[in-house]
């Protein structure tokens, strides 16, 4: 049986409200009513109180005195103010002092008991709506998976898992945690077969923008170049390997400053940096930039993929006839140093029509966490990854970029090259030695893999990638297997199980988010 809440009730009048307090104990409540400050202190101080009303005007101790002594006493106890007086001036002082809500004389039962409900039930009542609202959302999607679906349907998809994964932070105790788990995996089957079906059909040559979903190479041309012809000043801001929880995330803390349209793409296969991201700053497939900038592409040197998105960009708004005021800037950053020293010559990029800030961080921590065993304690599942990440955000001087930007008048652009997955299951690949050894995708002569765990694609014209030698093939993991090779096959299963990768199909890697900002 659960424990009623105890009430204390602070009044030098407190006979005359017998009735409200009668009314209470009906309601379940426990009440103790008291008729000064110091008579409130000493209760408070032999008894454990769940919610403490607190007249604003009595004699001898007053409401304020009270409440700044009941606090030292009870730092966490919720106070009510009951006040006479509707003054301004008071208000702020008691709302100074860390008052939960007030109410003004005269109160009517119903008040009272919405005060205190709203302060100690909220949550429960919330938490048991909750999980009405997650089967109807759940449900209702469940639906349109019997029928035909379109690419805007997997867009709905992302941002419905990833409202419930933000929401379910909140409510860790409703119970819904393993349904949620199992609701992600449903979907990414389902959106792993959809991928399958109809993503070599949105790589056809003589489909236009506007036939297919929004992808990757489509960002410059949907949001940016438009911005630009307007006469409108651009930031383009791309954070590295940031999903669609993670934006949700992060997202309340610059409503104050934009208003942000919010909008998604499909990130190019392999969802990783050298083919997504610079299909973003190029405009163009990898095939395409292999063949017109062969100079750039070099297949057998990965890391060296993504020095040239400057270059890329500058040529890429040069071809659509876009030359922006000032020229183009651009900035790259891995470290918070590097994004303190950015801030502190910030100004220096208000002198262009457009800018790129590209952010490496969140890739850094999310690979750095396999390695490093503290980060992975404290990032020990995909919500400690989500609160990590909005901690580091929200404290970083990127922050702070975004509202100088607001301040000068920057429309910002602001999405992802591609998400990640957490990754729990390895899957066997079979390749040469000179395949390359990521683990959600690989490339190399003759991959295979079990058709169930990876996509292998022996076309990969059909796919616009690159294909250097004539028997090189790519192996896509699907959901949320990672590829390992047959030696040391268990000694790598163990070191990179409960890891977030990317380069694979799922949700959480391929539905990227748009965040299309306009200054308040």
């Amino acid at each position: 049986m659960t424990a009623k809440k105890k009430i204390l009730w602070v009044d030098d009048e407190i006979e005359s409200l017998q009735p409200h307090i009668l009314f209470l104990r009906e309601k379940g409540y426990e009440v103790t009513g008291c008729v000064s400050g110091d008579e409130g202190i000493e209760l408070a101080g032999s008894e454990n109180f769940d919610l403490a009303l607190l007249d604003e005007m009595m004699p001898g101790k007053d409401g304020l005195t009270t409440l700044e002594e009941l606090k030292e006493l009870r730092p966490h106890l919720p106070v009510v103010m009951v006040t006479k007086s509707e003054e301004e001036s008071l208000m702020e002082e008691a709302l100074g002092q860390k008052i939960d809500d007030y109410l003004t004389k005269p109160v009517n039962p119903s008040q009272v008991l919405l005060v205190i409900k709203r302060i100690l039930d909220s949550h429960k009542i919330r938490g048991e709506s909750l999980s009405k609202r997650y089967i109807s959302d759940i449900n209702r999607f469940n639906q349109k998976l019997f029928g035909p679906l379109v690419p805007e349907d997997w867009f709905e998809a992302a941002q419905i898992l990833s409202r419930w994964d933000i929401e379910l932070d909140e409510h860790p105790d409703v119970g819904l945690a393993q349904t949620h788990i199992g609701t992600h995996t449903e979907w990414n089957n389902e959106f792993t077969k959809y991928i399958e079906k109809n993503y070599a059909n949105w790589m056809r040559r003589d489909l236009e923008q506007g036939e297919r979903p929004l992808l990757s190479p489509d960002i410059l041309d949907e949001f940016v170049v438009p911005a630009l012809r307007s006469g409108k000043r651009v930031l383009l801001f791309v954070i590295d390997c940031m999903r669609f929880d993670q934006w949700l995330a992060i997202e309340p803390l610059l409503t104050e400053y934009y208003t942000i349209e919010r909008r998604a793409h499909f990130s190019l296969l392999p969802t990783a940096t050298p083919y997504s991201r610079n299909a973003i700053f190029s405009g163009m497939f990898p095939d395409e930039i292999e063949k017109q900038r062969p100079d750039i592409w070099n297949a057998d040197d990965e890391g060296s993929l993504n020095r040239y998105e400057e270059v890329m960009l500058v040529d890429a708004l040069d071809q659509r006839g876009i030359l922006p005021k000032g020229g183009v800037k651009y900035a790259k950053v891995f470290k918070n140093a590097e994004s303190d020293a950015l801030a502190k010559r910030i100004t220096d990029l208000f002198h262009s029509q457009m800018v790129a800030i590209v952010v490496n961080f969140l890739d850094v921590m999310s690979h750095g966490r396999s390695n490093n065993m503290i980060l992975k304690e404290i990032a020990a599942d995909e919500a400690a990854f989500r609160a990590l990440m909005l901690t580091w955000f929200s404290r970083s001087s990127l922050y702070r970029i975004l509202k100088d930007f607001a301040s000068a008048g920057y429309t910002v652009v602001l999405t992802t090259d591609h998400g990640s997955k957490l990754c729990n299951r390895g899957a066997l690949a079979h390749g040469k030695r000179d395949a390359s050894t990521t683990l959600r995708y690989k490339h190399g002569d003759n991959l295979k893999c079990d058709p169930k765990q990876g996509l292998l694609i022996k076309n990969p014209e059909e796919y616009r990638l690159p294909k250097p030698r004539l028997a090189t093939t790519y192996l896509i993991a699907k959901e949320d297997y990672y590829f390992v090779y047959p030696n040391r096959y268990n000694e790598h299963v163990r070191q990179f199980q409960n890891s977030f990768q990317h380069g694979g199909i799922s949700l959480e890697e391929m539905v990227a988010p748009v965040a299309v900002m306009t200054p308040r």
